[in-house]
C-alpha cells in the first residue's frame, strides 16, 4: 500500500509543477512571448508556440491523474523536459542567459546550471510516475477514497500557497522598479555620505560597507545582471582594470537573486578574485538612485560618494583611472593606549 501512495504523491507532484506553468504562461502572455523568442523560435511561430506550449502543459498536468493515459502523458511530460534541457544547454553554451519565464513573471531569473539541475530532477519524477503507471496501473483506485481525495486537497494546497509565492515575488519586484522610477536624478549627489548596504556570498557570508573600507581605500560597487551581455563583457576586464590601481581599489561585483548563482556567474566570467555578491533586492541599487547595468558608484576612503554614477563599460573604466591617478591616503594612525589626549 506504501508503494501506491508513493505513485499517487508522484504523480500529483508532476501535476502541480505543469499546471503551475501552465497558469504562469497564460496569464503573462507577454513574458510567454519573449521567452519563446529568446530561446530560439523563428518569430513567424513564435506566437503559436507561446499559446501551444502552457495547452500541452495543462493537458499533461491532467493526463498524469488519470490511471488510462497517464503513461504516455508521463512520457510527453519527459520528451518536453528533453526539449526544453537540448535548448538551455545550447544557449548556456553560447554564453546567453535569457530570462527563464518557465513560470511566467514569477520566474523571471536568468536560465543557468540550476535550471538544468531543477529539469533533471523534474525528468526523473516523469521517469517514476511512467513507471509507476506500467506497475500499478489502477492507482488511485485502489486506495481509500478519503485518503486519495486528501492527498489532492494537500496538492492543491502546495500549488496555491506556491502560486502566492510567485506573486510576492513580482510584487515586490514591480515595487523596486517603481520605486527606481520615483527617485528622481540618477545617483546621488558627489559628496554624500555612502549609505550603509548588506550584500550577500553563496556560503551566507555578509559583507558591508564598513568591511569594505576597513583597510582606507576607495570601493567601487559595480551593478550586474546575469542576463546582461554588457555586463558580462564587462566582468572580463574588470580584474585588468583593477590591477592597475593596485591595493587602492575594493571592486565588488553586486547583483541579486541566488547568491550561488550569481558567484557561478563572477566565475564563469573571469571575475577571478573579484568579489561577486547580491543585495537584498535592489536594495543597494535603490539606496545608491541607480537604475541600469552595467553602472558603477565610487565611494571615498572617507565613505562618501566621489563620483556620479558610471553607466556603461567605458564610464566605468575612466572612474577606475581616476583611482589609479589619484594619490592614496594613509590610513589613519591609531592613538596607543593610554596616550595623552
Amino acid at each position: 500500500m506504501l508503494i501506491e501512495y508513493g505513485v499517487w504523491v508522484s504523480r500529483l507532484g508532476l501535476t502541480v509543477v505543469f499546471a503551475l506553468s501552465a497558469w504562469g504562461k497564460l496569464t503573462d502572455r507577454g513574458a510567454a512571448r519573449q521567452a519563446v523568442s529568446d530561446f530560439g523560435v523563428p518569430l513567424r511561430w513564435v506566437p503559436a508556440v507561446a499559446w501551444g506550449l502552457p495547452i500541452a502543459e495543462a493537458m499533461i498536468a491532467v493526463g498524469v491523474l488519470f490511471p488510462w493515459v497517464c503513461g504516455p502523458a508521463a512520457l510527453a511530460a519527459l520528451l518536453l523536459l528533453g526539449v526544453f534541457t537540448v535548448a538551455i544547454t545550447r544557449l548556456l553554451r553560447r554564453g546567453e542567459h535569457p530570462s527563464c519565464s518557465c513560470f511566467g513573471a514569477a520566474s523571471a531569473a536568468p536560465i543557468g546550471p540550476r535550471t538544468l539541475v531543477r529539469n533533471a530532477l523534474l525528468a526523473a519524477l516523469a521517469v517514476v510516475v511512467g513507471i509507476g503507471a506500467q506497475t500499478h496501473p489502477r492507482v488511485p483506485m485502489g486506495l481509500p477514497a478519503d485518503n486519495a481525495v486528501g492527498c489532492a486537497v494537500v496538492a492543491a494546497v502546495v500549488a496555491v500557497l506556491a502560486w502566492l509565492t510567485g506573486q510576492l515575488r513580482v510584487l515586490r519586484r514591480r515595487v523596486d522598479e517603481q520605486a527606481l522610477s520615483t527617485l528622481g536624478a540618477e545617483g546621488l549627489p558627489v559628496g554624500a555620505v555612502a549609505p550603509e548596504f548588506e550584500l550577500f556570498g553563496p556560503e551566507g557570508t555578509k559583507t558591508t560597507l564598513e568591511d569594505l573600507l576597513a583597510s582606507a581605500r576607495s570601493v567601487l560597487l559595480v551593478f550586474v545582471h546575469p542576463g546582461c551581455e554588457l555586463c558580462a563583457a564587462l566582468a572580463r576586464e574588470l580584474p585588468r582594470w583593477r590591477a592597475r590601481t593596485g591595493d587602492a581599489l575594493a571592486i565588488v561585483a553586486v547583483g541579486n537573486g541566488d547568491a550561488a548563482e550569481q558567484a557561478a556567474w563572477g566565475a564563469e566570467h573571469g571575475l577571478e578574485d573579484i568579489p561577486s555578491l547580491v543585495q537584498q533586492g535592489n536594495e543597494a541599487a535603490l539606496r545608491y538612485r541607480v537604475r541600469g547595468t552595467p553602472s558603477a558608484v565610487l565611494i571615498d576612503p572617507e565613505g562618501r560618494v566621489a563620483a556620479p554614477v558610471a553607466r556603461g563599460g567605458i564610464a566605468i573604466r575612466e572612474l577606475i583611472s581616476t583611482v589609479r591617478a589619484a594619490p592614496r591616503k594613509p590610513a589613519r594612525d591609531k592613538i596607543p593606549a593610554g596616550a595623552a589626549r
